[in-house]
């Protein structure tokens, strides 16, 4: 059975790997039937041809769970659509104090509707009086 899987390249705990199609029984490191990419997971880099590995999928070329994601979430021309996450982690005390201060917005926000609502109320009565 063929798989599409990763061959290790590089240095010591500094890797980059080949995207290669391989008999399944054959060493990671075995000559592969076709290579399709590469990627850099330090950098987040990569370049893989798409239209290629989608054919041998259709063939019958099973992807690890690792290319299955590369390919999942590659772009049309190869590289990898990577989006860093902004979140910033808040201590407990930080959490609070944000919610609190979302709290109070939330309630100068609705104190703000309902004035603005008796303000509409009220020269609508005048003008049916008059």
């Amino acid at each position: 059975m063929l798989k599409i899987r990763l061959k290790r390249l590089g240095a010591k705990k500094a890797p980059t790997y080949r995207i290669i199609v391989i008999n399944s029984t054959t060493k990671r490191e075995g000559k592969p039937v076709e290579e399709l990419g590469h990627y850099n997971p330090k950098t987040k880099e990569m370049k893989l041809n798409l239209a290629s590995a989608e054919a041998w999928v259709k063939k019958g070329a099973q992807p690890t769970d690792t290319v299955k994601y590369l390919m999942a979430n590659c772009n049309p021309d190869g590289s990898l659509n990577y989006k860093k996450s902004e979140t910033v982690k808040l201590s407990k005390k930080a959490q609070a104090k944000k919610a609190e201060e979302e709290a109070r917005k939330a309630e100068e926000a609705k104190a703000a509707a309902e004035a603005a609502a008796a303000e509409a109320e009220a020269p609508a009565e005048e003008t049916v009086e008059a």
